[in-house]
């Protein structure tokens, strides 16, 4: 899934529009984790939490965009890399969900949600967001060839 929600510039939703109960929360808990992350769009550079960085097999909480999707589904990669081009080119909300191919073959699936903002001016805006990782992982497809006679 991969989408662009909202284009223009128009008024965020408010904090309260977003407000659950504890129980919600700890339901999510129970589901997954979550971790924002923030992107300078006149430097390039995306500032991930520990536990993201390390969900994508980043050394270092800093890095630029091709550096964050290399781990993903290959068949995605190109579909993110287009949606965050999208949104860093006119202020939007966007999410997409794929899967992170692990060292161990298995593949970790991630949601991400997120915003960009502040681009009136050439190569200046923000873009912040959240990953959100279910608390299991896929196993690797195995390939099952089978022999034609």
């Amino acid at each position: 899934m991969f989408k662009i929600a909202r284009t223009g510039l128009s008024q965020p939703l408010g904090a309260d529009s977003f407000a659950c109960g504890e129980s919600g929360l700890e339901m999510l808990g129970q589901f997954c984790f979550s971790e924002g992350w923030s992107g300078d769009l006149s430097n390039g550079l995306f500032r991930l939490g520990e536990s993201a960085a390390a969900m994508h097999g980043l050394s270092q909480a800093e890095c630029g965009l091709l550096n964050l999707v290399r781990c993903y589904d290959s068949a995605d990669r190109n579909h993110v890399l287009a949606l965050f081009e999208q949104a860093a080119t006119t202020s939007s909300s966007f999410c997409f969900s794929t899967t992170i191919i692990l060292s161990s073959g298995q593949k970790q699936p991630v949601f991400c949600i997120g915003e960009s903002t502040g681009l009136e001016q050439r190569y200046s805006g923000s873009i912040t967001g959240v990953f959100f990782f279910p608390r299991f992982q896929l196993e690797a497809r195995r390939h099952v060839f089978t022999r034609h006679q």
